[in-house]
C-alpha cells in the first residue's frame, strides 16, 4: 500500500520508490504537514513542535494554550481570516459576507487509480499503480467542502495534488482564490530555481535564495507565457546536479498562474501555486463544486538531474496521452523561415522536392495559406484556402507533395481571430473586447472567447472538417497573443472573474476532442515559439516548438533551461538558415544540427539555396540523427560541466541499459592557446568497457577531425575511466565548433 493511515496517531503517509510525504489530523481537526523527503517508515510528529510566538493567534480551543498557532504551523491546505498571516490557498466570500473558512477535517478515503479533475488534463494511471487519496475537510459556518486530492505513483516518484471546493450551503458563495496545493517546508535553508524570459528567449534559468519575503513566479497573460515557465524547483542551499535535497512543482495547466514562496518568521518556507487570483472570481452555486488544476510533486535527495529525469519520464509516460509519444517522428522542414508569406504552390513544390533529395520525411506549410492572408495584419478565422496562391486548394498541393513521397502539415491560429476578417465581421461579439471600450491590438489580432461553447464548437467543426477532407499529417497548433481585454459577452457581470479560466476550459475541450477524433494527426504546440509550454499542453502535444529563436548559440540556453522540468522528446528543434535571422550570427550547420539534435529534429530553411557542401552534409545529420534517436528521445538525459577549457555547453544521453550514450558539445566561445577542454561523463555503467566514435563539426576544426560518416574510432575505455577520470576532447577552435561522441558497449 502506497497510502496508509495511522488511526493512533492521525497520521497519513504517502510512500513511493524513494520518498515519503507524511500529514496528520491535528488534536482540532486541522490538516498539519509533517515531512517531505528521502523515503522513512516513521512517525515525524515529532518534527512539529509548538511554540508562543507574540502577534501569531490561536483556535478558539486553544486559547488557554497560546503555544498552538496556524500562524507557525505547517498546513496542507491554508485559508484566510483564521489566524494564519502567511501565504493562503483558499480566498472566499460566503453568502453573508464573511471572508475565509475554518477548515478541520471530516473525513478520508483511498482508492485504486489515479484521479481526474473536471475539464482539465491531469496525470493517468497506466494499470494499477496508483492509488488516490482524498481527504475532506469542512467549514460548516461558511458552507464549504474541500476536498484534497491526493495521487501517489510509487514507482516513478510522483505525487499529484488538487483541490476540489463544493458549496454546502443553500445560498451561492464566490471564490477569489483556489489555489491547487499547499506545501510546507518547516527547516532549512532554500533557494528557488524559476525560469523566466521573453519572447525568442524562454525558460533561463535564474537561481535565488529563499528570502524572509514573498517570491512569486506567474504569469497574467492567459497563458503559461515566455515570461515565467509555470514550473518551479526548490533545493537546499548548495545543491547541485548530483547532490542535494530538491523539490519539483509543477501545476499541469496553461492559463494565467501563480506560484508564491514565503519564508516565514520562524524560517519555514510555504509554496502555494495555483490558478492567478488576480481577474479571478467563480460563483460557486449550492451543490456545485469547483476543480484546481492538478500539480505534480517530487522529491529528489541527489540532486537536479534524477529529480529532472523523474518529471522527463513522468510526463512522458502520465501525462502526454499522444500516439506519437513513443512513437518515431518524421524529420520535417517547414517553409516559414524560407518564404514567410511570399510563395506560390510551385515555389512550395520545388522546396519539398529539395528537402526529399536531401531525406527530409515531412513538408510543413505554415503561415499565409488561407483567406486574404498576404501578411500578419488579416484574414485570421477565415480557415478557407487562398486559391489566388494554391489553386485547386490545399488537395492539390498536397497530391503534389506526397507524389513526392512526403508526408503533408500545416499551420493554424484557431484561438485567434483578425478585426479585417469575414468571421469577425460576422461574430464581433465572438472577441474578447470590453464595451465601450477600444482593445489593446497586437499583430492586429484579437482573441476568440472559448469560454463561449459556440465557439469551440464552430472551432471543431471548421477544423475537423479541414482534416477529414485533406491528408494531413501534422499540424502546428500557433498562439501570437496573448490575453487582455478579458471579457466575455456571453457571462453576466458577476461571472467575468470566470472569464480567464472558462477560457483554458474551453481550449482544452476543442483539443481533447480534436486529438480524440484524430490520433494519428501529430499536433505540435507553439505559442510564438514557447509561450505556453506547460504540461497541460503536453497531454495534447507531445512536442511545443521550443523558442521562435532558432539560433544554436541562443537555443543552448533555452534548451538547457527547459531540459531542468521537460523531456527532450517534447522539444521542437530545427536547423535554421546562417546567418540566423533573428541574431545576425553565423554558425556552422553541423552544429546547428547537433543542438536540434537535442529535440524534435527538423530544418527551418529554403533547400534551394543551400551550397552544393550543405546540400551533400544534410543527408548525414538526417541519418545520424535517425540512428541516435532512440537514445535521444527515450534515454537519460544529463546536463554537463566541462572541468575545464573554453566556455561551453554540453549534455548528454544514456540509454537505459547504460550499453549506449551519446555526448555533444558546442564550444561558445573559442580562446586563443586553450587549456584541454576536459569533462567528467555520467550514467555509465563503471564495470562496462565503451567504444568511442567521435565526430567533429566546425569551420577551423582540424581536417583530421572532420566528420564523416564513420568518424573516429579511439581506443576502449572503462565506464569507471570515463566517470572518474574523465574525457578530454582535442582542441577545436574557429567559430563554434562542437562535437558528438558515442559510445558503445562492447
Amino acid at each position: 500500500m502506497s497510502i496508509r493511515f495511522d488511526p493512533a496517531a492521525k497520521t497519513l503517509t504517502l510512500l513511493t520508490r524513494s520518498t515519503c510525504y507524511q500529514m496528520q489530523i491535528s488534536e482540532f481537526g486541522y490538516l498539519l504537514h509533517l515531512y517531505y523527503g528521502q523515503r522513512a517508515v516513521e512517525n515525524f510528529r515529532y518534527l512539529c513542535q509548538t511554540a508562543d510566538v507574540g502577534f501569531s493567534p490561536n483556535p478558539y480551543e486553544s486559547k488557554l494554550d497560546r503555544r498552538w498557532s496556524l500562524d507557525t504551523l505547517p498546513q496542507e491546505y491554508s485559508s484566510t481570516n483564521t489566524a494564519d498571516f502567511r501565504l493562503s490557498s483558499l480566498n472566499l466570500c460566503a453568502a453573508n459576507g464573511a471572508w475565509g473558512a475554518d477548515l478541520r477535517y471530516v473525513r478520508h478515503a483511498v482508492t485504486p487509480g489515479a484521479y481526474a479533475v473536471t475539464g482539465m488534463p491531469c496525470a493517468f494511471d497506466k494499470g494499477g499503480e496508483s492509488e488516490t487519496l482524498a481527504v475532506v475537510l469542512r467549514d460548516a459556518s461558511a458552507g464549504v467542502e474541500v476536498e484534497l486530492l491526493y495521487g501517489v505513483f510509487p514507482e516513478q516518484d510522483v505525487i499529484t495534488r488538487a483541490a476540489r471546493i463544493r458549496n454546502t450551503a443553500d445560498k451561492p458563495l464566490r471564490l477569489f482564490k483556489a489555489a491547487s496545493a499547499c506545501l510546507d517546508l518547516p527547516f532549512g535553508r532554500w533557494e528557488l530555481l524559476h525560469f523566466h524570459g521573453r519572447h525568442a528567449m524562454e525558460r533561463i534559468l535564474e537561481r535565488t535564495p529563499v528570502a524572509t519575503e514573498i517570491q512569486t513566479v506567474s504569469s497574467r497573460r492567459g497563458a503559461s507565457s515566455h515570461q515565467q515557465n509555470p514550473f518551479v524547483i526548490l533545493c537546499r542551499e548548495g545543491a547541485n546536479e548530483d547532490s542535494g535535497d530538491c523539490v519539483a512543482v509543477m501545476p499541469v495547466y496553461s492559463g494565467s498562474h501563480r506560484t508564491d514562496v514565503e519564508r516565514d518568521q520562524m524560517g519555514s518556507v510555504r509554496v502555494v501555486t495555483g490558478i492567478h487570483d488576480e481577474q479571478f472570481s467563480w460563483q460557486l452555486n449550492p451543490g456545485e463544486s469547483f476543480d484546481t488544476p492538478q500539480v505534480l510533486l517530487s522529491f529528489s535527495a541527489c540532486g537536479l538531474t534524477p529529480l529532472s529525469q523523474t518529471l522527463h519520464r513522468f510526463l512522458r509516460g502520465n501525462i502526454c496521452r499522444s500516439r506519437w509519444t513513443n512513437r518515431r517522428r518524421p524529420v520535417l522542414l517547414n517553409n516559414w523561415e524560407a518564404t514567410y508569406f511570399d510563395f506560390t504552390a510551385d515555389k512550395l513544390l520545388r522546396i519539398a522536392r529539395e528537402a526529399r533529395n536531401l531525406g527530409v520525411e515531412l513538408f510543413v506549410l505554415d503561415d499565409g495559406w488561407f483567406g486574404r492572408r498576404s501578411d500578419d495584419n488579416r484574414a485570421l478565422g477565415d480557415w478557407f484556402v487562398n486559391e489566388d496562391k494554391l489553386p485547386g486548394g490545399l488537395e492539390t498541393l498536397i497530391a503534389g507533395i506526397k507524389e513526392l513521397g512526403l508526408r503533408f502539415g500545416l499551420w493554424v491560429e484557431p484561438e485567434m481571430v483578425s478585426e479585417d476578417s469575414d468571421l469577425y465581421r460576422a461574430h464581433p461579439d465572438w472577441a474578447l473586447t470590453v464595451p465601450g471600450r477600444d482593445p489593446a491590438m497586437s499583430r492586429n489580432q484579437l482573441v476568440l472567447d472559448l469560454a463561449r461553447p459556440e465557439v469551440v464548437d464552430w472551432l471543431y467543426d471548421t477544423l475537423s472538417g479541414l482534416l477529414r477532407r485533406c491528408d494531413i499529417s501534422y499540424i502546428k497548433w500557433d498562439m501570437n497573443r496573448h490575453l487582455t481585454d478579458v471579457y466575455s459577452h456571453a457571462l453576466p457581470p458577476e461571472r467575468q472573474g470566470e472569464a480567464p479560466h472558462r477560457y483554458v476550459l474551453g481550449l482544452y475541450s476543442l483539443l481533447e476532442r480534436l486529438t480524440a477524433a484524430f490520433p494519428e494527426v501529430l499536433f505540435e504546440g507553439c505559442a510564438g515559439g514557447g509561450g505556453r509550454f506547460d504540461a497541460g499542453m503536453l497531454a495534447y502535444f507531445p512536442q511545443i516548438w521550443c523558442s521562435d529563436d532558432t539560433d544554436p548559440i541562443e537555443r543552448l540556453s533555452i534548451q538547457k533551461g527547459t531540459s531542468y522540468g521537460y523531456p527532450v522528446s517534447a522539444v521542437g528543434s530545427h536547423v535554421s538558415a546562417s546567418p540566423n535571422h533573428q541574431t545576425g550570427r553565423g554558425t556552422p550547420l553541423g552544429t546547428r544540427a547537433v543542438v536540434a539534435m537535442a529535440g524534435s529534429f527538423g530544418y527551418e530553411l529554403d533547400p534551394t539555396r543551400l551550397s552544393e557542401e550543405e546540400r551533400r552534409e544534410i543527408p548525414g545529420q538526417i541519418q545520424r540523427f535517425s540512428r541516435y534517436y532512440d537514445l535521444i528521445h527515450g534515454g537519460d538525459y544529463y546536463r554537463l560541466e566541462p572541468d575545464c577549457g573554453p566556455e561551453s555547453e554540453a549534455w548528454s544521453f544514456v540509454s537505459p541499459e547504460k550499453d549506449e550514450a551519446l555526448l555533444c558539445l558546442v564550444v561558445k566561445h573559442p580562446e586563443a592557446n586553450p587549456a584541454p577542454l576536459h569533462l567528467r561523463l555520467k550514467g555509465l555503467d563503471p564495470a562496462a568497457r565503451y567504444r568511442i566514435t567521435q565526430t567533429f563539426f566546425g569551420a577551423a576544426v582540424p581536417a583530421a577531425l572532420q566528420a564523416d560518416d564513420s568518424g573516429d574510432a579511439l581506443p576502449v575505455l572503462s565506464g569507471a575511466a570515463l566517470l572518474y577520470g574523465g574525457y578530454t576532447l582535442p582542441r577545436l577552435f574557429g567559430d563554434y565548433p562542437s562535437a558528438l561522441i558515442h559510445l558503445e558497449k562492447i
